[in-house]
């Protein structure tokens, strides 16, 4: 019965974030902090991973691509694909989940546990509306554009690993990245980030808002945020790709 009883204060959490709410200034100064937080600090990481990710598709694809038949520019098209329709939304998203949703987790839950949420239910603000809303609403915006550099980058980084190694010469790959390119799937790519942009900031904050204890329980908040998050990620984004591409 735990579930339907989160389940249920989730959605009322939910609602409470447009209740009473501060002035549009406001939210747009925290809105602005909030991306700068979510994502700017969040590209290192997800150039990095990007890369690898590329590279390491480029060459496997090579070394299972045994059958002589088939062009050599098939490698280039797999690794567009892959990583536009796959590797780029969830896998990116999955890591945000461990740095954006634990560190989201954490400061509500300290926060919390501080009392300074009481503090600010006290002086009339709307906590959920001031401290949530603009992260959901920066997650929302920028995640889109961190996922779209980590296509470009895997990509590359596929063309460089490809290059450096020898195992496809560039024209075949870039012949690949072109061929039969469906703007669709980048459309779809875009749908799957706005989804778990919005699960991993909702139910981070969820988790952190509702700490009880000390410091202890704001570390099992932020465990159990990024725990939830990658699993609901994993389960929408079979649940999107069945009813959208199929």
């Amino acid at each position: 019965m735990k579930i339907f009883f989160h389940l249920g204060r989730y959605w009322l959490f939910m609602a409470s974030l447009f209740g009473k709410p501060e002035k549009f200034s406001v939210y747009r100064r925290r809105v602005l902090e909030e991306m700068e937080s979510i994502g700017v600090s969040s590209l290192g990481i997800v150039s990095l991973i990007s890369v690898f990710m590329g590279a390491v598709i480029t060459i496997q694809t090579v070394y299972n691509l045994v059958n002589p038949l088939v062009p050599l520019y098939v490698v280039g098209l797999v690794a567009r694909d892959t990583m536009i329709i796959e590797f780029s939304p969830t896998i990116i998203m999955l890591v945000l989940a461990g740095k954006v949703g634990s560190s989201i987790a954490s400061e509500i839950g300290t926060m919390r546990v501080t009392e300074q949420i009481d503090a600010l239910e006290i002086m009339g603000i709307n906590s959920s509306g001031y401290l949530v809303f603009p992260k959901m609403i920066a997650a929302i915006f920028i995640a889109p554009f961190l996922v779209l550099i980590s296509m470009f980058v895997g990509i590359a980084g596929g063309w460089v690993a490809g290059e450096l190694s020898g195992v496809i010469p560039s024209t075949d790959y870039i012949k690949g990245i072109q061929y039969q390119f469906l703007p669709f799937n980048v459309t779809f790519a875009m749908i799957k980030t706005v989804v778990f942009a919005y699960l991993i900031t909702s139910i981070s904050s969820y988790q952190g808002f509702y700490t009880d204890g000390g410091a202890l329980e704001v570390g099992q908040s932020s465990t159990r945020a990024v725990v939830y998050s990658s699993v609901l990620i994993l389960i929408f984004d079979y649940i999107i790709t069945q009813l959208i591409l199929i």
